[in-house]
């Protein structure tokens, strides 16, 4: 494992940091390790918990299809902070621990069903290809219109940007 390029701010160290600390607190709990990396930037913190938790907790695709999606990018751009930390969301959605594995596999594994393994070419091409061609989005728009297909491209967009983030920065390698 290589050092993280940005060191952690270790919560209640900084007395500037008290109120969006009790913020983090109240929403998730606790200040994990990736937050304790946030507060370098409370401005950054801030806006990353509030958007990631639009993204995770009122989106309007199932939970275990929104979790598949945000362990595929996680696996494809070899982020393991990312991965491990969505395995529990994973699991409390009902996706089954092959599904789980099947993830990491290079290719789109046939254990998922037809459906999941649509979102996931979908996934697949947002986060290595970027532009998705015609006939792949014609047929993510033949199951979401509007609001679900929103949520769906922005929660591979959102996710793409976590592992970036924490890939460039070296957290959790």
């Amino acid at each position: 494992m290589s050092k993280s390029r940005l060191d952690p701010i270790a919560p209640g160290t900084r007395p500037e940091l008290a109120e969006l600390e009790g913020k983090i607190i109240r929403k998730r709990g606790k200040i994990t390790p990736l937050y304790q990396y946030l507060l370098n930037s409370p401005v950054m913190a801030e806006g990353w918990e509030e958007f990631l938790s639009a993204v995770r907790q009122r989106n309007s695709l199932p939970a275990d299809l929104r979790e598949l999606v945000i362990l595929r990018v996680a696996a494809l751009n070899q982020a393991p902070y990312e991965f491990e930390a969505h395995i529990e969301h994973a699991k409390k959605a009902g996706v089954p621990d092959h599904k789980i594995d099947a993830a990491k596999e290079a290719s789109i594994s046939p254990v998922f069903t037809d459906h999941e393994q649509l979102v996931l070419q979908l996934t697949d091409t947002m986060t290595r290809q970027i532009e998705v061609p015609d006939a792949l989005f014609n047929k993510i728009a033949a199951h979401y219109a509007g609001k679900e297909l929103l949520d769906l491209c922005i929660t591979i967009g959102a996710y793409n940007m976590v592992s970036r983030v924490l890939v460039a920065l070296h957290i959790g390698h």
